[in-house]
């Protein structure tokens, strides 16, 4: 994804160089070629592709604050304690 972002970004750069040095061309002119073809159409991209990273944050975030103070799940564990399970059953050999 930041790789796309860097090229971008570099072809946008290099837009805005041209439009300063051409004999045509305006300081004014690759500020704005530089505003309105990369950082605000790249600003909009990386914030839609960033949404289910920031999603999952807050999600992570809400169930820390949900869950008791000092008490850690554990993703080890299928009941998330400490303990061996209760119920357990014991494997018989019959001989014939």
């Amino acid at each position: 994804m930041y790789l796309v972002a860097i090229a971008w970004m570099y072809v946008v750069v290099m837009m805005a160089v041209v439009e300063a040095t051409s004999a045509n061309g305006t300081l004014l002119g690759a500020i704005f070629t530089f505003l309105l073809y990369g950082a605000l159409p790249l600003s909009v991209v990386l914030y839609i592709l960033r949404s289910p990273a920031r999603k999952r944050a807050r999600l992570a975030a809400e169930a820390r604050a949900a869950s008791p103070a000092g008490a850690e799940i554990s993703l080890d564990e299928p009941d998330g304690g400490h303990h061996a399970p209760g119920h357990t059953v014991t494997s018989e050999r019959k001989e014939a």
